[in-house]
């Protein structure tokens, strides 16, 4: 009667073999779609966040939030807290999931990284800012219907105020960020190195606050016409941060800049 052969040892260590070296093979590919489909899902988040916006213009007589250093009062996430606070996924890019400060990466900074999010930690309370508030995106600072010069040198008329302006497409409201704002300026130069961990970045460098390797070179921005999508790194320094800003700035092509210019880490990203 005839016998039905098993594998041996042999043949199936090969067969091993063979799906280990397959497995290593899609590994990669379905990370990286994975990383995608979260890209997507960052650009819904900031839609929404876009929808929040106007619909807090709407009724504060077509005028963004009033930000006031003097008072502490007008940041972002406490005025439209009203209409996102039941939604608090929508405070997170699906690639980033704890703050600074809860995941240990250092308990005392506020300060969030290309995989952390900001957080108001209990020892830096205070001015209006509440402990635990978090998030990883960021509002343009130059947004706010602001009546005094912010940080000691955003002034009152390069403030934008309410989105309805010439070129909203190219003024960027609120995007991925390591702190829930900046003013950036086309003279700031780019971060020496990819911001991996919370790093305090002062005022002065704000565009230094949304160059993050977050989207492959890219982050995801909502505009001042509450359209949304990816934005290069080098391409930040391109958009119409405020009234006056310089576009073709040292940091454009228009201006000037060359690869070498640029940091190593960012040398390989498309030219704006």
């Amino acid at each position: 009667m005839y016998k039905k052969k098993g594998f041996t040892l042999i043949e199936l260590l090969v067969v091993i073999a063979i799906i280990a070296l397959l497995m290593g093979i899609l590994m990669p590919a379905l990370q990286s779609v994975s990383k995608q489909a979260k890209g997507v899902i960052c650009q819904s988040y900031l839609k929404q966040w876009g929808t929040i916006f106007n619909m807090y213009c709407d009724g504060n007589n077509r005028k963004m939030p009033d930000r006031s250093v003097v008072s502490g009062k007008g940041r972002w996430m406490y005025s439209l807290r009203d209409l996102y606070s039941e939604e608090n996924d929508l405070k997170l890019c699906p690639l980033v999931k704890k703050s600074s400060t809860a995941s240990g990466t250092d308990a005392s900074s506020w300060w969030g990284s290309t995989v952390t999010a900001w957080e108001v930690p209990a020892n830096d309370a205070g001015g209006g800012r509440e402990v635990g508030t978090y998030g990883s995106y960021g509002i343009n600072g130059y947004c706010y219907d602001t009546k005094e010069t912010l940080m000691g040198f955003a002034t009152v008329d390069q403030h934008w105020k309410t989105p309805d302006v010439k070129g909203a497409a190219y003024i960027p409201l609120f995007m991925d960020a390591l702190f829930w704002t900046g003013w950036p300026r086309s003279i700031n130069s780019p971060p020496p190195l990819p911001m991996m961990v919370g790093t305090h970045i002062p005022d002065e460098d704000g565009m230094q606050r949304y160059c993050l390797d977050r989207h492959n070179g890219q982050i995801n921005a909502a505009f001042f016409d509450f359209t949304v999508r990816p934005v290069g790194l080098k391409e930040l320094w391109t958009l119409n941060w405020h009234r006056g800003y310089d576009r073709a700035g040292a940091w454009t092509r228009a201006g000037g800049v060359t690869a070498n210019d640029w940091p190593d880490w960012m040398k390989k990203f498309k030219d704006y």
